[in-house]
């Protein structure tokens, strides 16, 4: 009760400032009249949902409150808050509200401390969530973080996303940042989300020597269920390429653009990856470090274990990123072209120029 009193005061106290906060949340909208008018509450470009900016006369129509005609939801600006700036938790929304406000920070309800959040924030609801409220990465910070790192092949890619605004907490103690992120889905083999992972962006650092990550201690995150899951690309048959990175597979895609591709995210992970019924072969694209040396024998055991045939992919350099933005991607062609099968080859391969 206490919990919904304070959020009623926060949103009356929002909607005094309405379009303050849309300028501000949905900064890709614009007034017409008496409204704000933008895509959804996420923040898309478009003109479906509008805001009520100012109260009417009759008092049916209050400042604050927004409809989506496309969808047919609607809500209020705590809800722009929340779905703009990718939030699960009422305390994240609330904490924002009360920093867009320049509130002071609330004294600590101890019943709010024992009650745990209806939604976990590392659960693989609330990655569905983070994933439903980005968008698709054209034209955004993503595709450009993606070709400055020398990836050519961006068709088919629906698991990756934008969040212009994505949370970042470096630790439970401190304040809570934001920053561009691209948001991966990390899926089963049905294909359901179970995870999401998020690589923090920054768009004045996109060039090879900064790297174009966000310049904080951990640019990657992920949160979900990641055990035997993995980043997709493209439909898994009987033959796929798993390796840990996102940057690495989609090196890899640049030059077999029809194969199937797994990113498992990290080592461990890649040793743990599910088998679909249908597969009977794997490269197995590994990072040129111990780790990777581990992962690639651990999956390649297993998958022998299954009867699925496994041929590794080595870089010369420590990952097949770092071989295409340093030897060229003619050169990398050249390399697994004689480490793939024949049969392959005339299937997944580009012709190259």
């Amino acid at each position: 009760m206490i919990m919904k009193r304070h959020g009623s005061e926060l949103a009356f106290r929002l909607a005094h400032e309405a379009e303050a906060v849309c300028r501000h949340y949905l900064s890709n909208g614009r007034r017409i009249g008496n409204y704000w008018q933008v895509g959804d509450a996420r923040n898309t470009t478009g003109r479906s949902m509008f805001v009520r900016l100012i109260d009417d006369a009759s008092g049916k129509r209050v400042a604050g409150k927004w409809t989506d005609a496309a969808t047919g939801e609607h809500g209020d600006l705590l809800d722009v808050i929340r779905e703009s700036c990718g939030l699960v938790d009422f305390h994240d929304v609330t904490k924002e509200a009360r920093r867009f406000l320049k509130l002071p920070r609330p004294k600590a309800d101890p019943a709010r401390r024992l009650s745990p959040s209806f939604v976990s924030s590392g659960s693989p609801e609330s990655a569905r969530r983070l994933f439903a409220m980005s968008q698709p990465i054209a034209g955004t910070i993503v595709e450009s973080y993606l070709r400055m790192r020398g990836i050519t092949a961006l068709h088919d890619v629906g698991s990756l996303r934008f969040h212009p605004r994505c949370y970042y907490r470096p630790d439970p103690q401190m304040s809570t940042e934001t920053w561009p992120a691209m948001i991966a889905a990390v899926t089963n083999l049905d294909g359901e989300i179970t995870g999401a992972h998020r690589t923090y962006l920054d768009p004045s650092r996109l060039d090879l020597c900064s790297g174009g990550k966000a310049p904080i201690e951990t640019p990657r995150r992920a949160m979900g269920h990641l055990l035997g899951n993995a980043v997709r690309f493209g439909f898994a048959d009987d033959v796929i390429a798993a390796g840990e990175g996102i940057e690495t597979m989609l090196s890899i895609r640049s030059v077999l653009p029809d194969m199937p591709m797994v990113a498992a995210l990290s080592a461990a992970h890649l040793t743990a990856i599910l088998f679909a019924a249908t597969l009977r072969r794997i490269y197995i694209v590994r990072d040129n470090d111990p780790a990777g040396d581990g992962a690639a024998e651990s999956l390649s055991a297993r998958a022998r274990m299954s009867g699925i045939e496994t041929i590794p992919l080595s870089p010369r350099s420590g990952d097949f990123n770092e071989d295409i933005s340093n030897l060229g991607i003619d050169a990398v062609r050249a390399a697994l072209r004689v480490r793939l099968v024949p049969e392959d080859v005339a299937r997944f391969m580009s012709a190259g120029v």
